[in-house]
């Protein structure tokens, strides 16, 4: 513990900071062009000028006293901003015309129903709901435990970890900025549920600019309650497709593995398969947007690891102590 207090000054930002300065400005660039469209703009450039200031105040005083522990508490600025950019994709996406009934019929296609709106109603028992809510609602925790142990237990690849971490992250948020789909739960409230049981989407174009009620699953137990006031204080019409819940998990679930202690894999391997089945199960997600989720995060991992070895290499990564 005496080494996370020792002085020792590390040159250069973490992969991380550098990464939340460049999707500050690419949005901000969005911001402008989508200035007259969107409901606060000015809300969402003071939101940037806010990070910007959190990121300065938390390097000034890793400069004022460099040891490992503060430079280890300039990740919570960039971290913490993921919460204030996933709404964001819907004031961006909301812009551009919704796609859901073209993703609705990709499911009706492939498995002859809307399985997002029969899982639920086929297991309805109180243990699978609790087990699939309890998967879904560990999704930040998932995250923030392996984050924390390369920060902790390996901290020589932490600044690769937190590379590929966030850049899979925003690569998800760009997704999603230009392809507008806000999920079943959103989509068969707008239509109706009837509608949807009889094979027919219809387009809904900009609908979800302005209306933004979501049908709801029945709770069965505390994990339902905290899944469901969670989705009512920070769901959005927007991320339906690829699911990020499944896409950012398999993420966490490869630098589980990669991190060489294979417990934290295993341990949080339950959670994981809970966390996929619940996306469709609580109306998150149409069945498609949870299997693409999965085949892109893999994608995501190699891309953003090749990109970490070309821009950063080894001479970015943190000496061993």
């Amino acid at each position: 513990m005496t080494n996370y207090f020792k002085k020792d000054y590390e040159k250069g930002l973490w992969s991380i900071e550098i990464l939340t300065l460049i999707y500050m400005l690419y949005t901000f660039i969005l911001i402008g062009i989508y200035w007259k469209g969107l409901a606060d703009p000015m809300g969402m450039v003071v939101t940037r000028l806010l990070m910007v200031g959190a990121m300065g105040v938390m390097y000034a005083l890793y400069r004022w006293y460099p040891c490992r522990a503060l430079r280890i508490l300039r990740v919570c600025p960039p971290l913490l901003g993921l919460i204030a950019w996933y709404p964001e994709t819907y004031d961006f996406c909301s812009q551009l015309p919704y796609l859901d009934h073209v993703f609705a019929g990709i499911d009706q296609t492939l498995f002859g129903c809307q399985p997002a709106l029969v899982f639920h109603k086929v297991v309805n028992s109180a243990f699978w709901s609790e087990a699939f809510c309890m998967g879904y609602y560990a999704y930040y925790y998932m995250m923030g435990a392996t984050l924390i142990f390369y920060l902790l237990c390996r901290y020589p690849e932490a600044n690769k970890a937190g590379f590929i971490f966030l850049g899979s992250f925003f690569l998800f948020y760009v997704i999603f900025e230009f392809l507008p789909v806000a999920g079943p739960q959103f989509y068969f409230k707008a239509v109706g549920e009837e509608t949807a049981d009889t094979g027919v989407f219809p387009a809904v174009g900009y609908y979800f600019q302005t209306h933004t009620e979501m049908l709801t699953f029945d709770v069965k137990g505390v994990f339902g309650q905290l899944v469901l006031g969670a989705q009512e204080i920070g769901e959005r019409p927007t991320a339906a497709f690829p699911s990020s819940h499944v896409g950012m998990s398999t993420v966490t679930m490869l630098l589980a593995w990669k991190a060489h202690n294979k417990w934290l894999f295993w341990v949080m391997m339950p959670l994981y398969l809970f966390l996929c089945c619940g996306t469709v199960y609580i109306m998150a997600h149409y069945l498609i947007d949870s299997i693409c989720g999965f085949f892109v995060a893999i994608v995501f991992f190699g891309l953003t690891s090749w990109l970490y070895e070309k821009l950063c290499g080894r001479n970015h990564e943190a000496p061993t102590r």
